[in-house]
Protein backbone atom coordinates (compact mmCIF):
# COMPACT_ATOMS: atom_id res chain seq x y z
CA UNK A 1 0.00 0.00 0.00
CA UNK A 2 1.15 3.52 -0.75
CA UNK A 3 1.45 6.29 1.83
CA UNK A 4 -1.65 8.25 2.83
CA UNK A 5 -1.16 10.78 0.07
CA UNK A 6 0.22 10.49 -3.43
CA UNK A 7 1.54 13.19 -5.72
CA UNK A 8 0.35 11.54 -8.91
CA UNK A 9 1.73 14.31 -11.11
CA UNK A 10 5.23 13.09 -10.28
CA UNK A 11 4.64 9.36 -10.82
CA UNK A 12 3.58 9.17 -14.46
CA UNK A 13 0.75 6.73 -15.18
CA UNK A 14 -1.89 6.42 -12.45
CA UNK A 15 -5.53 5.54 -11.97
CA UNK A 16 -8.17 7.46 -10.03
CA UNK A 17 -11.38 5.60 -9.18
CA UNK A 18 -14.44 7.53 -7.97
CA UNK A 19 -16.85 4.98 -6.51
CA UNK A 20 -19.72 7.47 -6.09
CA UNK A 21 -19.66 8.65 -9.71
CA UNK A 22 -18.62 5.15 -10.83
CA UNK A 23 -15.81 6.26 -13.08
CA UNK A 24 -12.18 5.21 -13.49
CA UNK A 25 -9.82 7.88 -14.83
CA UNK A 26 -6.48 6.99 -16.41
CA UNK A 27 -3.88 9.74 -16.07
CA UNK A 28 -0.44 10.24 -17.50
CA UNK A 29 1.02 12.80 -15.11
CA UNK A 30 -1.58 15.55 -14.82
CA UNK A 31 -3.18 14.74 -18.19
CA UNK A 32 -6.36 12.70 -18.44
CA UNK A 33 -5.80 9.94 -20.99
CA UNK A 34 -9.26 8.35 -20.78
CA UNK A 35 -12.15 7.85 -18.38
CA UNK A 36 -14.29 4.73 -18.19
CA UNK A 37 -17.65 3.83 -16.62
CA UNK A 38 -17.32 1.13 -13.95
CA UNK A 39 -19.28 -1.00 -11.51
CA UNK A 40 -18.26 -0.94 -7.85
CA UNK A 41 -18.98 -2.78 -4.62
CA UNK A 42 -22.53 -3.05 -3.35
CA UNK A 43 -23.39 -1.44 0.03
CA UNK A 44 -22.70 -4.68 1.95
CA UNK A 45 -19.31 -5.17 0.28
CA UNK A 46 -18.11 -1.68 -0.73
CA UNK A 47 -14.99 -0.98 -2.75
CA UNK A 48 -12.40 0.10 -0.14
CA UNK A 49 -11.13 3.69 -0.49
CA UNK A 50 -7.43 4.46 -0.24
CA UNK A 51 -4.15 4.59 -2.08
CA UNK A 52 -2.94 1.31 -3.54
CA UNK A 53 -0.86 -0.20 -6.35
CA UNK A 54 -1.40 -2.74 -9.10
CA UNK A 55 0.30 -5.91 -7.82
CA UNK A 56 -0.49 -8.48 -10.54
CA UNK A 57 -2.04 -8.79 -13.97
CA UNK A 58 -3.78 -11.76 -15.58
CA UNK A 59 -5.01 -12.22 -19.16
CA UNK A 60 -8.25 -14.20 -19.50
CA UNK A 61 -8.88 -15.00 -15.82
CA UNK A 62 -12.29 -16.31 -16.91
CA UNK A 63 -15.83 -16.35 -15.56
CA UNK A 64 -17.16 -13.25 -13.87
CA UNK A 65 -13.71 -11.61 -14.13
CA UNK A 66 -14.05 -11.13 -17.88
CA UNK A 67 -11.02 -10.88 -20.13
CA UNK A 68 -8.47 -9.09 -17.86
CA UNK A 69 -7.57 -8.80 -14.15
CA UNK A 70 -5.36 -6.24 -12.40
CA UNK A 71 -4.95 -7.13 -8.72
CA UNK A 72 -4.66 -4.31 -6.17
CA UNK A 73 -2.61 -4.08 -2.96
CA UNK A 74 -5.69 -3.69 -0.77
CA UNK A 75 -4.79 -5.54 2.44
CA UNK A 76 -8.35 -6.52 3.45
CA UNK A 77 -8.82 -9.09 0.69
CA UNK A 78 -8.44 -10.04 -2.95
CA UNK A 79 -9.59 -6.92 -4.83
CA UNK A 80 -8.94 -5.92 -8.40
CA UNK A 81 -9.94 -4.07 -11.52
CA UNK A 82 -11.34 -6.55 -14.01
CA UNK A 83 -13.61 -7.14 -16.98
CA UNK A 84 -17.02 -8.71 -16.64
CA UNK A 85 -19.27 -11.31 -18.21
CA UNK A 86 -22.21 -9.08 -17.16
CA UNK A 87 -21.88 -5.78 -19.05
CA UNK A 88 -25.30 -4.63 -17.78
CA UNK A 89 -23.74 -4.30 -14.31
CA UNK A 90 -21.51 -1.38 -15.39
CA UNK A 91 -22.63 1.84 -13.73
CA UNK A 92 -24.06 0.03 -10.71
CA UNK A 93 -22.96 -0.85 -7.17
CA UNK A 94 -23.20 -4.64 -7.47
CA UNK A 95 -19.78 -6.27 -6.99
CA UNK A 96 -18.19 -7.80 -3.91
CA UNK A 97 -15.79 -4.83 -3.77
CA UNK A 98 -13.91 -5.17 -7.05
CA UNK A 99 -14.01 -2.60 -9.83
CA UNK A 100 -15.66 -3.95 -12.99
CA UNK A 101 -15.10 -2.57 -16.49
CA UNK A 102 -16.45 -3.42 -19.92
CA UNK A 103 -14.12 -6.04 -21.43
CA UNK A 104 -13.18 -3.83 -24.39
CA UNK A 105 -12.32 -0.98 -21.99
CA UNK A 106 -10.07 -3.08 -19.76
CA UNK A 107 -8.44 -4.60 -22.84
CA UNK A 108 -7.54 -1.05 -23.95
CA UNK A 109 -6.31 -0.01 -20.49
CA UNK A 110 -4.50 -3.24 -19.53
CA UNK A 111 -1.34 -2.88 -21.69
CA UNK A 112 -0.88 0.73 -20.53
CA UNK A 113 -0.75 -0.19 -16.83
CA UNK A 114 2.37 -1.69 -15.24
CA UNK A 115 2.86 -3.50 -11.96
CA UNK A 116 3.23 -0.88 -9.15
CA UNK A 117 1.04 1.66 -10.98
CA UNK A 118 -0.61 3.86 -8.29
CA UNK A 119 -4.38 3.51 -7.90
CA UNK A 120 -6.34 5.96 -5.75
CA UNK A 121 -9.91 5.03 -4.81
CA UNK A 122 -12.13 7.82 -3.52
CA UNK A 123 -15.80 7.89 -2.67
CA UNK A 124 -16.46 11.61 -2.91
CA UNK A 125 -19.81 12.68 -4.34
CA UNK A 126 -18.24 14.90 -6.98
CA UNK A 127 -15.22 15.12 -9.20
CA UNK A 128 -12.19 16.96 -7.96
CA UNK A 129 -11.35 20.20 -9.75
CA UNK A 130 -7.91 18.76 -10.49
CA UNK A 131 -7.98 15.15 -9.26
CA UNK A 132 -4.25 14.67 -9.54
CA UNK A 133 -2.64 17.79 -8.11
CA UNK A 134 -5.42 18.40 -5.58
CA UNK A 135 -5.55 14.81 -4.34
CA UNK A 136 -4.44 14.88 -0.73
CA UNK A 137 -5.84 13.05 2.24
CA UNK A 138 -8.44 15.74 2.97
CA UNK A 139 -7.55 18.56 0.59
CA UNK A 140 -10.23 18.73 -2.07
CA UNK A 141 -10.98 21.69 -4.26
CA UNK A 142 -14.07 23.73 -3.49
CA UNK A 143 -15.03 23.99 -7.16
CA UNK A 144 -16.62 20.78 -8.43
CA UNK A 145 -16.54 19.28 -11.87
CA UNK A 146 -17.63 16.14 -13.69
CA UNK A 147 -15.80 14.24 -16.44
CA UNK A 148 -18.16 13.39 -19.32
CA UNK A 149 -18.57 9.64 -19.82
CA UNK A 150 -19.47 7.77 -23.02
CA UNK A 151 -23.23 8.03 -23.69
CA UNK A 152 -23.59 11.08 -21.38
CA UNK A 153 -25.65 14.01 -22.57
CA UNK A 154 -25.70 17.40 -20.90
CA UNK A 155 -29.35 16.74 -20.03
CA UNK A 156 -28.41 13.46 -18.23
CA UNK A 157 -25.64 15.25 -16.31
CA UNK A 158 -28.05 18.03 -15.29
CA UNK A 159 -30.58 15.44 -14.07
CA UNK A 160 -27.92 13.39 -12.21
CA UNK A 161 -26.74 16.40 -10.20
CA UNK A 162 -30.12 18.19 -9.94
CA UNK A 163 -28.86 21.26 -11.80
CA UNK A 164 -30.92 23.26 -14.32
CA UNK A 165 -29.70 22.59 -17.86
CA UNK A 166 -29.35 26.30 -18.64
CA UNK A 167 -27.10 26.72 -15.57
CA UNK A 168 -24.67 24.11 -16.94
CA UNK A 169 -24.75 25.69 -20.40
CA UNK A 170 -24.02 29.17 -19.00
CA UNK A 171 -21.43 28.09 -16.41
CA UNK A 172 -19.46 26.09 -19.00
CA UNK A 173 -19.91 28.67 -21.79
CA UNK A 174 -21.20 25.97 -24.14
CA UNK A 175 -22.09 27.28 -27.58
CA UNK A 176 -23.61 23.94 -28.59
CA UNK A 177 -24.72 21.82 -25.59
CA UNK A 178 -25.23 18.83 -27.91
CA UNK A 179 -21.50 18.73 -28.66
CA UNK A 180 -20.04 17.40 -25.40
CA UNK A 181 -17.55 14.52 -25.57
CA UNK A 182 -16.16 11.78 -23.28
CA UNK A 183 -13.30 13.08 -21.15
CA UNK A 184 -14.55 16.69 -21.28
CA UNK A 185 -14.67 18.45 -17.90
CA UNK A 186 -18.01 20.01 -16.99
CA UNK A 187 -17.92 22.58 -14.17
CA UNK A 188 -20.71 22.12 -11.61
CA UNK A 189 -22.08 24.95 -9.44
Amino acid sequence: MLKNSVNFSSVGTCLLVNTTNRVLCHYQGKNLVQSYPIAVGKPGTPTPPGHFQVINKIINPGGILGSRWMGLSIPQGNYGIHGTNNPASIGKAVSNGCIRMHNDHIETLFPQININTPVSIIKENSKLENPISDHKQNGFSEKQSYIVQPQDTLWKIAQRFGIPLQTLITLNQLENPDMIYPGQKIILP
